[in-house]
């Protein structure tokens, strides 16, 4: 099974990775015109269309409530995992209001807490949570990276390959220290035993 990739109503400001076999491609609301100036076509478009103004012409519509506990992309999100995809890469979901950048920036734990992972792109950054586990990186990245507990404590997070490592730290949301570490052109890797943790590096056309 492919990828699935999640198009929101936000900033525009970086280009949707193509389209392989067995991905699944979702527009949450205004998604669907971001989709449109890359020549991409949705699967399905999911949303209330406050942002689109008008349901779209689209075969696979999934008209949602305008008052609903769920933002159209975590109803997106939803249901990519309910077709069994367990990684997501979502685009239009930070820049404009704030509130709903954050909003997004949970449904990556939504995501982790679910067996899945989602790459959310925006303001030339990749942000991903990792729950019980790792993400690592090779020797190609760049720049910097920045650790946060997220959701709650987090015990048991090493840091290796890092300008800055970490061995058995506990983390807390009250105190950034992963805040500002560097990559080091060293294969590198950021661990959690126990917790789930935000991870927010540069994008680099990935």
């Amino acid at each position: 099974m492919g990828c699935c990739i999640v198009v929101g109503a936000g900033e525009n400001d970086t280009p949707i990775r193509k389209k392989e076999t067995g991905d699944l491609v979702i527009a949450a609301d205004g998604g669907f015109s971001y989709l449109a100036q890359y020549g991409m076509e949705a699967d399905v478009v999911a949303g209330d269309f406050d942002s689109l103004l008008q349901r779209p012409n689209h075969p696979h519509v999934m008209e949602l409530p305008k008052e609903k506990d769920d933002t159209d992309l975590l109803f997106a999100l939803k249901y990519g995992l309910s077709r069994g995809y367990r990684e997501f890469h979502i685009y239009g979901g930070t820049g404009g209001r704030v509130d709903h950048t954050l909003a997004n920036l949970q449904c990556l734990l939504y995501l982790a807490q679910s067996g899945a992972q989602g790459f959310l792109y925006g303001g030339g950054n990749v942000f991903t949570c990792v729950k019980n586990g790792s993400v690592a990186f090779d020797e190609a990245h760049t720049g910097t990276v920045s650790v946060f507990a997220w959701g709650g404590a987090a015990s048991g997070v090493y840091l290796e390959g890092l300008y800055y490592p970490l061995t058995d730290a506990h983390l807390t949301p009250d105190f950034p220290l992963g805040v500002s570490n560097a990559f080091t052109g060293k294969k590198s890797k950021i661990t959690v035993k126990n917790g789930a943790l935000l991870v927010v590096y540069p994008y680099r056309g990935e």
